[in-house]
């Protein structure tokens, strides 16, 4: 098996793992995102849509609500456990519109021909970012769009809570949002989408608030993100003294009822496939 199928498998096994709880654990936090990835591209009733890692469909599920009964949303995910989810949402918001199915953002599979391209939070997991993004233009139609959404600046508090992970971390697994490269500026996600092909290269930001009630639900976030697998890199006879020095740090930047928000920035990145 090459390095990329592992990291492929790797990843598959670890959304998976995490399917049950992303995204519900009461924290505001994927959800506002995507509603700023859809504000700064509106879908548009009756165009086709495709969403690459879709996970359990923030932004597939409403993008599928805003192009409406004459469009398409079409969504695809490396973990069969967030696909079969996003399909759960759709029947629950009644949407007739939506097809999920298993795909690997870093090279897709799939036929079609799609007026928009969203891709949100997905691109700093990928091996080749460049070569994923070659790899979604000919998926667009001439014209067509693209968003894709990464990590802004973060809150100086939250780094420094979160650094209580770095020690046990491989390079690889370092945050993409403070440790360097394309994805820590506008600039650098613009280079990457420019290089990639695309036309038409600008950026929108926004902030999220997101809030922790406790400690304890900061803790149940992380184990419900991407963020799992920084806690697996911990010796499992070292996490809980790593919770406790993190849940000191927390306790320093909480409000007076216990709870702690902190803000991150975020990144939309929008680009068009050359006519």
């Amino acid at each position: 098996m090459t390095d990329t199928n592992e990291h492929v498998a790797r990843m598959a096994k670890l959304f998976d793992a995490l399917s049950a709880t992303y995204d519900d654990v009461g924290v505001d936090f994927f959800g506002p995102i995507a509603d700023g990835l859809l504000a700064a591209m509106p879908p548009v009733v009756g165009e086709s849509w495709l969403d690459i890692g879709c996970g359990r469909g923030a932004v597939l599920l409403p993008a599928a609500e805003g192009v409406g009964p004459t469009g398409l949303a079409t969504g695809i995910d490396i973990s069969p456990a967030m696909v079969d989810l996003a399909g759960i949402g759709a029947q629950a918001r009644g949407l007739t519109n939506v097809h999920a199915s298993v795909g690997d953002a870093g090279s897709p599979e799939i036929e079609g021909s799609f007026d928009t391209v969203s891709s949100c939070l997905v691109l700093f997991f990928l091996t080749d970012p460049v070569a994923a993004l070659e790899s979604w233009l000919p998926l667009l139609r001439p014209d067509g769009r693209l968003g894709v959404t990464t990590f802004g600046p973060i809150d100086e508090r939250w780094k420094h809570l979160d650094e209580v992970f770095v020690p046990f971390l491989p390079p690889a697994m370092r945050d993409a949002r403070t440790s360097g490269g394309p994805f820590t500026s506008d600039e650098g996600m613009e280079g990457l989408v420019s290089k990639a092909g695309y036309s038409d290269v600008r950026t929108v930001t926004g902030e999220v608030a997101v809030r922790f009630a406790d400690a304890e639900q900061w803790h149940s976030f992380t184990w419900s993100t991407g963020q799992r697998q920084m806690w697996l890199s911990i010796p499992e006879d070292q996490r809980a003294d790593v919770r406790a020095e993190a849940e000191r740090r927390l306790a320093s930047y909480a409000d007076a009822d216990g709870s702690v928000t902190f803000s991150q920035g975020v990144r939309h990145t929008l680009a068009t496939r050359p006519a």
